[in-house]
């Protein structure tokens, strides 16, 4: 069942937010997020893919997970009150993406936001998963660890060269999740300054 943190403004911009392949919406990752997101402006909706539900730990098949993406963001277009956007952690921004390309989020989202965007498979730089991406056709923000290896830095900026409309936000010595080493970044204060960054996309 979606889960939505609102924000105080009854305008605000609405953010379905896809979770990562290894743990669903209540992780704490996906809550600190969300909330703070809430905090900052916008109102952001999260849900489980039905393999978290069902309680198993391999994804589904990608058209599955698009269609999962589609049926709640109907639901959230639906209750919006101002723009709606799209993205997620990890695979729920790649699934996201997908969706999207395939116009199967309507009303077409006003922007996709990454958290850390799986580029490939780690020690696969091969393996692409960005061929979609140019069929998007709404503006995209990156937010990208330093240290991320489904997606180095350099990578990222030939990515979004590539693109039209995409922006890109390196977090300084952030892994996939954003997150800089703890005994650099005891209060964690990477994920307070990619939050930042991705309200003030949003709500620019």
């Amino acid at each position: 069942m979606p889960v939505s943190y609102p924000a105080h403004s009854s305008g605000a911009p609405t953010l379905v937010l896809g979770h990562g392949a290894g743990a669903g919406q209540m992780h704490p990752w996906m809550t600190h997020v969300a909330r703070g997101l809430a905090e900052r402006g916008v109102t952001v909706v999260t849900f489980n893919f039905p393999y978290i539900d069902a309680k198993r730990r391999v994804p589904d098949l990608a058209p599955k997970l698009e269609e999962a993406f589609r049926a709640v963001w109907l639901e959230a277009a639906a209750n919006a009150r101002g723009k709606i956007f799209a993205g997620g952690k990890s695979m729920g921004g790649r699934i996201a993406s997908q969706a999207a390309a395939r116009g199967l989020l309507d009303p077409s989202p006003a922007g996709l936001v990454f958290f850390g965007y799986p580029l490939h498979p780690p020690g696969k730089p091969a393996q692409r998963r960005d061929r979609h991406l140019a069929d998007v056709g709404a503006p995209m923000l990156f937010l990208q660890g330093e240290r991320d290896p489904f997606g180095t830095p350099e990578e990222m900026r030939e990515l979004v060269a590539d693109l039209s409309a995409a922006d890109l936000e390196i977090i300084d010595d952030g892994d996939h999740s954003l997150v800089r080493p703890k005994r650099a970044d005891p209060r964690g204060a990477s994920i307070d300054h990619a939050l930042d960054l991705a309200a003030a996309w949003i709500t620019r």
